[in-house]
């Protein structure tokens, strides 16, 4: 008999899993509550111009590889993509720093900008080479049992795990210009995290960047979940857009499917969550029904940063790099603003994406879409969003146009949109905002992080950022990789 999945969420690690287990002859049924797929790995588009809505960088594109090749598919043949070089350039006060995977480039850029610190770079891609080669096999695995740790793999591991060390720690080692450290450092952003206090394991971010690359989808980063949505599809799967879930369905805690929002219910032999899981577990399941993960325990995990978005469309062709990263002068505490003090800063630091210099499809010909981010603190800052959100709008553009190339930039908006972090909480259903979900401290890694087979539901899986092995493109695939493969293989020794 058939088993009947299904997934809550069309977020790339949902449309990664039914992708997946579709092509396994599984029925597949994917439940989205917006009307478009891909959650924060989806489409905007003001007018004639179009956006990513979250993630803009791709990196490891073996790993999507991979995954498509497991539902018997070549996602060449979905999506173009193109290499970035410079993979992005970093805005230091007066110096616009290009940065780039290949060897020879990159240490030209530091024998500019950075005298002295080429054979340090040379240093660290050898050494993170060795710590990437053992902390893989862990990200890769499920982690839900403390006699893990005690495992060949993890025990090989461990010497590489940097422990009691911060990304910055790591990175010091290395480099002597402070710079430089920020630049190899920044990555931890991606987690929504501090570099003095993201574990030292994660300085494979950056490595990550410079060994394999950094790439843009032509029509953008969510072009992988519009091909997961074709493939799944292709295998028989069905998806069900502007179909919210209310609440799991569950019986001595087995889930038995779930209860839409139209009021129907769902009959499910699994079920896939991909929604952002602290805000799952707070609106999916009934009070007293959880125990390690109740809501006052949600309440006191620890999250990620937000992020405070500018979507422009502009009539105007900028001569600048496809990726821009502003760092304030003090970069140090505009971070412990973010992260510890939960304050605005004055001087925030700003990524920028001008796509339109590499993809000619996001916006008319002449004219750009333009991508304005500023990390901010998520919303246990309480912060007034309806109203700072004007203010902070002025400085953030203010800081792009003293800083940058975009100098005349607000003489040429056409279309804008604002995301604040009570959109992303309100409108995306993010709890708190906290856009790159629970905090990566080591206290919520691995087996301390929920795990991808729930451990308080049964048939109940997780998949996301909010799961092992954590935030960021990458690795959400790999969570659905983890799932989909344990899924399978418990299905395998049940028969």
């Amino acid at each position: 008999m058939v088993k009947t999945i299904g997934v809550i969420g069309a977020g790339p690690g949902g449309l990664a899993a039914a992708m997946i287990l579709s092509s396994q002859g599984y029925n597949v049924h994917v439940f989205e509550k917006k009307d478009k797929i891909g959650g924060r790995n989806g489409r905007l588009e003001l007018g004639a111009y179009s956006f990513d809505i979250g993630p803009t960088f791709l990196s490891m594109p073996h790993i999507m590889e991979e995954i498509f090749r497991m539902a018997g598919r070549n996602v060449h043949d979905y999506m173009q993509l193109k290499e970035l070089s410079p993979m992005y350039e970093l805005q230091f006060e007066s110096d616009r720093v290009p940065m780039f995977s290949e060897r020879d480039k990159m240490l030209d850029s530091i024998r500019t900008y950075f005298p002295g610190n080429e054979h340090g770079y040379e240093r660290f891609m050898k050494d993170t080479r060795e710590k990437m080669n053992a902390l893989m096999p862990l990200l890769q695995t499920r982690h839900h049992r403390l006699r893990d740790y005690v495992s060949v793999r993890a025990i090989k591991a461990l010497p590489k795990l940097s422990l009691g060390k911060s990304v910055y720690d790591v990175l010091s080692k290395y480099f002597t210009d402070e710079r430089l450290k920020i630049a190899f450092t920044f990555q931890a952003k991606y987690l929504g995290m501090s570099p003095w206090e993201c574990p030292g394991a994660f300085s494979i971010l950056s490595y990550m960047e410079h060994e394999y690359g950094v790439f843009h989808p032509m029509g953008g980063v969510n072009q992988l979940s519009k091909a997961m949505a074709e493939v799944t599809k292709e295998h028989g799967g069905t998806i069900h857009l502007s179909e919210g879930v209310n609440k799991l369905r569950i019986n001595e805690k087995r889930v038995k499917g779930f209860e839409l929002e139209s009021g129907s219910q769902f009959d499910a032999d699994e079920v896939i969550i991909n929604a952002d899981f602290a805000n799952a577990m707070n609106h999916l399941v009934d009070d007293g029904v959880l125990k390690k993960y109740s809501k006052q325990k949600i309440a006191d995990k620890k999250y990620s940063c937000s992020t405070f978005m500018i979507y422009l469309g502009v009539d105007k062709l900028y001569d600048m790099p496809h990726h821009t990263i502003v760092f304030a002068n003090d970069y140090k505490k505009n971070v412990e603003e973010l992260t510890k003090e939960l304050v605005l800063s004055e001087e925030p630091s700003i990524y920028i994406q001008n796509a339109s210099v590499t993809d000619e499809s996001l916006a008319p010909i002449g004219h750009s879409s333009l991508y304005v981010l500023a990390p901010v603190p998520n919303n246990y800052s309480e912060i007034d969003w309806d109203a700072k959100q004007k203010t902070f709008r002025k400085l953030i553009l203010d800081e792009v146009e003293k800083k940058t190339g975009f100098t005349d930039l607000r003489e040429h908006i056409v279309s804008e949109k604002i995301l604040t972090p009570k959109q992303w909480e309100l409108d995306y259903h993010v709890h708190k905002g906290a856009t790159f979900s629970l905090g990566h401290q080591l206290s919520q890694m691995m087996y301390f992080r929920p795990h991808n087979r729930f451990q308080e539901l049964e048939n109940c899986w997780l998949v996301g950022g909010g799961t092992h092995p954590g935030s960021g493109l990458p690795t959400i695939l790999e969570s659905s990789r983890i799932t989909t493969n344990w899924i399978h293989e418990a299905e395998v020794r049940s028969s």
